[in-house]
Parts: C-alpha cells; structure tokens; sequence
C-alpha cells in the first residue's frame, strides 16, 4: 500500500442485545472510519457473522437465554482466524473463562473508546497488514 494511501475500512460485528448500548459503539466505530453492524440476539449475530466475514467481533456474553461463549465457540467454528472476537460484560470475574474458552479480548463494561481503538488497531495490523 502506498505511503499516504486510505487505510482499508474494517468491519466490526457488534453482538448486544442491549441495543443502545451496541448503537454507542457503532457510532465510535464509524467515527474511526470503519463498518459497523449490530446484532441483538445470538441467532443474528450467527447469521451476520456469515457474509462478510467481520475483521472484529465485539460481543456481549450475556444474551437472553443463550451463553455468550457458545456463540463465540460456534462463530470460531467458521470465522477465519484473522476475525478478532472481544468479549464485553457487565458482570465481573469473566475474564478467566474468557481464556479458558479462547477469546482474543476480554473487556469490563463500559468499554472504553480506547480500548475499541487499540482493539481496531490490532486488527487493521492482522486483517490489513502493511508491506
């Protein structure tokens, strides 16, 4: 890529099924220059997660009914590797399952926009890598 050139644009999939609280990031994400989409119940965030591809996955692990982690076992099932998956939650003591279960990132609610800046850095460097 040329010195000076655009950087190519991301797509984050964001799974929340609080959907204000997931608005909030798309807006970031877009001021960053980037695609987002939201997904509010484990079923969409499967189904948007299909085609295309998103570069990042930011999602919440608690869904009505449904184990957030299983989402993102089944998302890793057929996601490539390069797809980053961050998990976000309001409840404290998650970050050890979040190992265990082979999430990228692990993040406290609220995130913190810089913390959804270095997350998008990381993976312009994976998906977009320079040279």
């Amino acid at each position: 890529m040329a010195t000076g050139s655009p950087r190519p644009s991301l797509d984050v999939l964001i799974a929340d099924p609080d959907l204000t609280a997931a608005a909030g990031l798309a807006q970031i994400v877009r001021l960053f220059g980037h695609t987002a989409r939201i997904a509010a119940s484990a079923r969409h965030v499967v189904q948007l997660a299909g085609e295309p591809f998103p570069d990042v996955v930011v999602l919440d692990v608690i869904f009505p009914g449904v184990d957030g982690y299983a989402v993102a076992e089944c998302l890793r099932a057929f996601l490539p590797r390069r797809t980053l998956i961050a998990v976000v939650t309001a409840r404290p003591g998650y970050e050890g399952w979040s190992r265990v279960e082979g999430i990228d990132h692990h993040f406290n609610k609220p995130l913190q926009v810089a913390d959804l800046e270095d997350l998008l850095r990381l993976a312009e460097s994976v998906s977009h890598p320079q040279g």
